[in-house]
């Protein structure tokens, strides 16, 4: 089987220019959320700055770990270059759209940090009735999506786990407040939808 080698292809610059512009839609989707959100607050959790600061310390390994621009992640045949392509882009478009939906569905309520405002809601529609973290999820299929078409493979193991440990933090803190806020309302939802993963059945 032949395999390509490690220098610029048509298939992997497709792929990185897809990310690019998927992160682009990231970076206007939190721009038109804070300019719709509500001002100030009831209460607000710092602590899960904590969590963010490491989220984008797996961003980094993944940017610090750049391969040759537009080179396959590994020696591959081009039919497995081409579907690997395919799934890469296909996780950022749809990363990309299950970040959007959730800020839509937050509306006013959308923060980068946790927050209670004032007549908050607890969302449970949308992507919010498929995991209760879906901006987190999204952002981890970004995670994915920008090591594969930017990074080395070497480094998505542990860019996704330091990912995985600022957003437990992020998840631990910040439903403590909904809980404290909610009750059996959050716990009931709770117990309903999962955290993080989606459940397959």
């Amino acid at each position: 089987m032949h395999l390509t080698a490690l220098q610029p292809d048509a298939a992997a610059e497709i792929v990185c220019v897809v990310v690019m512009l998927c992160w682009l839609g990231f970076g206007a989707i939190v721009v038109v959320g804070k300019r719709g959100a509500a001002p100030g607050s009831q209460r607000r959790n710092w602590k899960s700055m904590m969590g963010l600061l490491l989220q984008g310390s797996g961003y980094a390994i993944c940017f610090a770990a750049f391969r040759p621009y537009f080179s396959p992640l590994f020696p591959m045949s081009k039919t497995a270059e081409t579907i690997l392509a395919v799934l890469t882009t296909a996780l950022a478009l749809a990363s990309t759209w299950f970040c959007y939906a959730a800020a839509r569905a937050l509306g006013k309520q959308w923060a980068l940090v946790a927050r209670v405002i004032e007549g908050h809601e607890l969302v449970s529609t949308g992507p919010y009735s498929v995991v209760r973290n879906p901006i987190y999820l999204a952002m981890f299929g970004m995670l994915i999506a920008t090591a594969l078409a930017v990074g080395r493979w070497q480094a998505l193991l542990p860019a996704a786990i330091v990912y995985l440990i600022g957003t437990a933090i992020r998840i631990s803190t910040e439903e403590r407040l909904l809980r404290s806020t909610f009750g059996v309302k959050f716990d009931d939802y709770a117990r309903r939808v999962p955290a993080l993963l989606p459940r397959l059945l």
